[in-house]
């Protein structure tokens, strides 16, 4: 199995594009983000005649998130309140379209367009803390469920110095600050310590530096190779046993009216031998999904 994540920057404008790459790359399932349009406007039918089932959680002119699948959607959820309380801090959090959840082939998918916060002294910025707080309680109620958990999306945030062009000038910044870095390491924590963490899939095969998902369409930031790698993917502990390869598809990003994002794949050995993830995850010892 191929998970894909994209952020497509306007998923009407970016149609052909995404077309043309299911086409040629046939991921089982891709996961969008920033698409732009509410639910009842998103271009289903052209997604739905290559094979795929359509769940979307949109919004007019700005965010959105789709998740699009080969294997029958199961089991959606919308936002943050889709598991967690009503409180007045989930519900302002869940005013826009950023969280999408879905049961494929018995594991959890969540699709994530994380805030970008503007600035550090921008409300925006508060906000982008507020919502990654959230998250955090997200993550360890999923973590609860019985299927394998892949959390995937544009987080907004470079982990590392690896993941900058120019870390001794960008670090401490917008998108690699301290407390942005730790609220998502505290929310990939939340579904457990150490190795029962969310983990990085890509850091999992390849952990030099220089690889980026995301270029600035200002600047040159293409031309001159000067990217961020903001688009991850995070898996559990039985996903990343299962795992083969996790890659960014950078050549999308050089179309001619691209997306500032290239799409980053995840290759999983899934279901497991044998085919029946029902029986294999009976098989597993008592309390492994804690």
């Amino acid at each position: 199995m191929q998970i894909a994540t994209w952020n497509v920057n306007s998923i009407r404008t970016r149609l052909p594009h995404v077309l043309a790459w299911l086409d040629r790359c046939r991921p089982e399932v891709l996961c969008l983000q920033e698409t732009k349009v509410e639910n009842d406007r998103f271009p289903t039918a052209a997604f739905e005649a290559l094979g795929y089932s359509v769940g979307i959680h949109g919004q007019k002119t700005y965010n959105g998130v789709a998740i699009l699948s080969r294997p029958p959607i199961e089991s959606l959820e919308r936002g943050f309140r889709a598991v967690l309380a009503e409180d007045p801090e989930t519900i302002a959090c869940d005013e826009q379209a950023r969280v999408l959840s879905a049961c494929i082939d018995g594991l959890r998918v969540v699709n994530l367009y994380v805030p970008n916060g503007s600035s550090l002294q921008s409300d925006k910025y508060a906000y982008k803390l507020r919502w990654l707080a959230q998250l955090r309680r997200y993550l360890e109620r999923q973590s609860r469920e019985p299927e394998p958990l892949c959390v995937v999306g544009d987080f907004n945030i470079a982990p590392d110095a690896r993941d900058l062009p120019d870390p001794d000038r960008q670090t401490g910044g917008i998108m690699a600050s301290d407390a942005e870095r730790q609220a998502l390491q505290l929310a990939l924590q939340a579904c457990g310590d150490g190795e029962d963490a969310l983990q990085d899939g890509f850091r999992a095969f390849e952990p030099g530096a220089g690889h980026w998902s995301w270029w600035d369409y200002r600047s040159g930031a293409w031309d001159r190779d000067r990217g961020w790698r903001i688009d991850h993917i995070y898996l559990d502990a039985v996903l990343l046993a299962q795992a083969s390869g996790c890659s960014i598809d950078r050549q999308e990003r050089g179309r001619p009216q691209p997306s500032d994002h290239a799409p980053v794949i995840v290759t999983l050995s899934w279901p497991p031998a044998g085919g029946d993830e029902e029986e294999w995850l009976e098989d597993q010892p008592l309390g492994w999904e804690t």
